[in-house]
């Protein structure tokens, strides 16, 4: 359930994640504090078309464009676009992560669990390393987790660990993820996967692997289960999943942890180049998202790569570091300090 703590740091850390992305956006966030689990399709439409009324002059084109998070999708994009043109005329670069027919930008479904490949592709190339033979272990296999999952598997790396709220699996040998995705679009769950052994949901995060990727919650690495992890790599694919003690206990542990505000920037990125494509009304194709897409991910690595030697610090100092000074120069330049 969303609170308004949770939304104001959300929205900090998305000005640093635009930021670091070079996008040239701020940062925002909201929500509505209900489970959409329990909610019908037509109980969801009314709340979300309820929600844009009392928000249509606060979102617009050039002021503040909504994209799907945790709980939502392209048809709660689509409920919001429909009330907001209501007031202010057909406008589809309102909201990004809309369905292909009203707007939407080809690569947008994937482009989170794309991105989070791409990153970790970049840090593991900083190692001498690649995918093939490497495990990974995924915790949330929603919109992110699965097509992480995905690409990792397509990629020739070993997938030994997968749980969401419905269940977990593991298999020391590589998990079929194709098996596994027809599984659970036809049993909604991740239960009874004959390609693999049931395991506690809470165990996939401590469990043997060499690379972790966090995808649902915050905060669910702690100071409790922190000095378990047995991953070299942590990806943050989730927003804040390691809390500050437990950052602390990994980093003296030696893991290396690649922070959200640059692993799961991919959404983002690809909300900006939909947001591009509406204004211009001109959509690219498939490969040219993927292709810009790797091209922003390369360059931002890049830049946290140079803070982190110039200050001499982790990537999540880095990433840190460079999003607040990009916002403090803008900050000067327009004549805005104290």
């Amino acid at each position: 359930m969303v609170d308004p703590d949770e939304v104001n740091a959300l929205a900090q850390l998305m000005t640093w994640k635009t930021a670091v992305a070079n996008l040239p956006y701020g940062g925002a966030k909201g929500g509505i504090g209900c489970n959409p689990r329990e909610l019908t399709v037509s109980e969801l439409q009314r709340v979300t078309r309820v929600f844009t009324q009392k928000i249509h002059d606060l979102i617009g084109i050039h002021r503040d464009v909504p994209a799907p998070d945790m709980g939502t999708n392209s048809q709660t994009m689509a409920w919001i676009l429909d009330e907001y043109s209501k007031f202010h005329g057909y406008s589809p670069a309102v909201v990004t992560g809309k369905p292909i027919e009203l707007g939407g930008s080809l690569g947008r479904e994937a482009a989170t669990g794309l991105g989070v490949v791409f990153a970790t592709e970049f840090l593991l190339d900083e190692y001498g390393m690649s995918f093939a033979n490497m495990k990974f272990a995924i915790q949330g296999f929603g919109n992110v987790g699965s097509w992480a999952a995905s690409f990792i598997h397509q990629k020739g790396g070993k997938v030994v660990a997968v749980s969401d709220i419905t269940g977990a699996v593991k298999n020391p040998n590589g998990i079929d993820i194709p098996a596994l995705l027809k599984h659970k679009e036809k049993a909604d769950s991740l239960k009874d996967f004959e390609g693999g052994d049931a395991m506690d949901l809470n165990d996939v995060l401590v469990h043997e692997c060499d690379v972790l990727i966090p995808c649902a919650l915050g905060g669910v690495l702690n100071k409790e289960n922190a000095a378990d992890v047995k991953a070299k790599f942590i990806i943050e694919a989730a927003n804040h999943p390691t809390d500050p003690e437990a950052d602390e206990i990994l980093s003296r542990k030696g893991v290396t942890i690649l922070p959200d505000i640059y692993a799961n920037s991919g959404g983002v990125t690809v909300s900006y180049f939909e947001w591009v494509q509406n204004i211009q009304g001109f959509m690219w194709e498939e490969e040219k998202v993927n292709y810009e897409l790797k091209r922003y991910m390369k360059r931002a690595f890049n830049d946290i790569k140079a803070m982190c030697h110039t200050h001499n610090c982790n990537l999540r100092m880095g990433a840190f570091t460079l999003g607040v000074n990009k916002v403090a120069r803008a900050t000067v330049l327009r004549g805005w300090e104290a």
